[in-house]
């Protein structure tokens, strides 16, 4: 069971994104700075975390912990209402390790949470595996 931070200030969208992670650890946070001070108490496996909070954006939250070498390597996905052209490409610029549109379909998000989490645990097993 993976341990996974969703950052919204919706409770609507937290409650979504529990409900397709019925299997994992879900935690929560209402606003970037919730989710900086989560990510240091819980030591999340991945975060989720919508762009447009408040206190801190997600841009800011991600700029931040790119910028910190203890979470440099930490998966993020940004889950957003932001999905114009270019949206995905800047948030990818960003730092961001994926990017999944709002409305949420559970399948995409399960899919690019599993790849993630996947590629960190080949990451970590060592080389040749």
């Amino acid at each position: 069971m993976s341990r996974i931070l969703v950052a919204d200030d919706n409770a609507a969208s937290r409650a979504l994104v529990r409900a397709v992670l019925r299997n994992e650890q879900v935690l929560e946070a209402v606003n970037g700075q919730d989710a900086l001070d989560a990510i240091a108490r819980e030591r999340p496996d991945l975060v989720l975390l919508d762009i447009d909070m408040p206190v801190l954006d997600g841009y800011a939250v991600v700029k931040r912990l790119r910028a910190d070498p203890q979470y440099r390597a930490l998966p993020v996905i940004a889950v957003t209402a932001y999905a114009m052209t270019g949206d995905r490409e800047k948030a990818l610029a960003a730092g961001f390790s994926a990017y999944v549109p709002k409305p949420i379909r559970a399948a995409v998000l399960r899919e690019q949470i599993a790849a993630l989490l996947n590629a960190g645990a080949r990451t970590g097993a060592g080389e040749g595996e």
